[in-house]
């Protein structure tokens, strides 16, 4: 049960219908086709479509009670005593609504953004925490002003530790997610160029990211990239902790060594941990985790073991076997030019292959320096690296970069995805890694799919 329909009137009190009957509430959904039983439907309208149209099929399909947008027509056929609550905006409501029972069930907040590493650094930090805390973490990507809502409601009453991952393209965003949220503990995990094409510079970027400070209480907590300028110099009134290579760090990491089976790393308090996960990089992402297993009196060891026995959600970084046991890399969920030359580092620090080939994409939403991010991939597209095919709009430009340098590896552009992946039968062999990476809206999925076998 998350509520009942007499806590629903307290929180909008025009209402009709069977309020009193006290129904439960065990699911809010904005989908009319969603199926189960208690549920509560959130028509929600957008540029081409009204959810309020659906409302007939959303009962059908256990709505029980109804939240109804006052300026729209109710249906004449709709049961009298349905609970149904009126108000300006749908959305708004829905956004309320989470804030109403964030408050309500009052667990520890932990919120998340960044550039890149959200959800590797959500699935670390919940590893650590649901070793000794009722843990709820947003699910795939509900990190908008909807998904962000829905994963609120959708936390059990008896969560003590909500994780929530903050997404945006734009100012105000972060704020206003910041704001239902109110976090106790917020991470930003870095400052890329993601989204620059609405931000103008990473110093915009920043401003957007820092904006998770909003809805922090006066006793919270930030944890930053402490190796980046642009958060370590910013001055916040709450305390903010510092995690990165940099000698003036809280959390200092060292030692960093990458094995077949992921990264290991030194803290400056001389505890070695190891993470399923390919790269210097996350390891910034496991601290994050380690220093909110602190704050939260988590054992060190409890936190050691659950870093090594990570769960992560698909298509981040994924190591995958395909056809003639050839390795593959599957880190196409999503991409920036940092985050795809952090990939890179990888596959040229990943020991025992023959051909180390790369499969790289657009990185969307550049704008105007689209061309200047593609091409910075190529500075560290080098040896070990054997083979660069690309594929895409903006992608060639990462290729005819590396043809520039007159390195001596093979490189292609295609213009379809069936001819690329005619391309590399010759490396579907055990010898070779395969990286993928590039923004979602190029579905690389469809080329990894391919290659791999049914194992996977």
């Amino acid at each position: 049960m998350l509520f009942t329909t007499n806590w629903l009137a307290k929180q909008f009190p025009t209402n009709q219908g069977g309020i009193q009957e006290n129904i439960t509430i065990k699911q809010v959904t904005t989908d009319s086709r969603a199926k189960g039983e208690g549920l509560l439907f959130v028509p929600l309208v957008g540029e081409n479509f009204d959810g309020h149209e659906f409302v007939k099929q959303a009962i059908d399909n256990g709505a029980c009670a109804i939240i109804w947008d006052e300026s729209k027509h109710l249906p004449d056929d709709i049961l009298p005593n349905l609970p149904i609550y009126f108000v300006k905006d749908t959305l708004s409501a829905l956004q309320d609504l989470a804030s109403a029972y964030r408050t309500e069930i009052d667990p520890i907040v932990i919120g998340i953004t960044g550039s890149n590493g959200k959800t590797t650094t959500k699935d670390l930090t919940s590893a650590v925490v649901k070793t000794t805390y009722r843990t709820h973490a947003t699910k795939g990507n509900f990190n908008n002003h909807i998904g962000l809502p829905l994963t609120i409601l959708s936390m059990d009453r008896n969560t003590e530790a909500l994780i929530v991952e903050m997404g945006m393209s734009n100012f105000q965003e972060i704020d206003l997610l910041t704001r239902i949220a109110r976090p106790d503990v917020a991470i930003i995990t870095n400052i890329g160029e993601s989204h620059i094409e609405f931000l103008g510079s990473r110093e915009g970027i920043a401003k957007a990211k820092l904006e998770i400070v909003n809805g922090l209480d006066e006793d919270g907590v930030l944890i930053i990239d402490g190796d980046e300028p642009l958060l370590r110099e910013k001055h916040i009134n709450q305390k903010k902790i510092a995690c990165g290579f940099g000698a003036e760090n809280d959390y200092k990491i060292s030692e960093v060594k990458i094995h077949t089976t992921g990264t290991e790393f030194t803290l400056s308090d001389g505890m070695t941990y190891q993470v399923p996960l390919f790269g210097k990089h996350h390891t910034k992402n496991a601290v994050f985790a380690l220093a909110i297993g602190k704050l939260l009196n988590i054992h060190a060891e409890k936190s050691k073991q659950a870093l090594q026995n990570l769960e992560l959600t698909g298509m981040r970084f994924e190591l995958l076997k395909g056809i003639n046991d050839v390795s593959i890399i599957n880190d196409a969920y999503n991409a920036s030019a940092t985050s795809m030359k952090a990939a890179i580092e990888v596959v040229k620090q990943m020991n025992g292959f023959e051909e180390k080939v790369l499969v790289l994409g657009d990185i969307l939403e550049l704008g105007d320096r689209a061309r200047e991010f593609h091409e910075s991939v190529a500075e560290v597209i080098e040896a070990p690296i054997t083979v660069l095919f690309t594929y895409g709009v903006h992608a060639e430009w990462i290729q005819a970069a590396v043809q520039a340098k007159s390195l001596n590896l093979k490189y292609t552009h295609f213009a379809s995805k069936e001819d690329l992946v005619q391309a590399l039968n010759p490396y579907l062999t055990k010898h070779s890694l395969i990286l993928f990476k590039a923004s979602r809206g190029l579905k690389f999925e469809e080329m990894i799919e391919a290659i791999t076998t049914d194992e996977n």
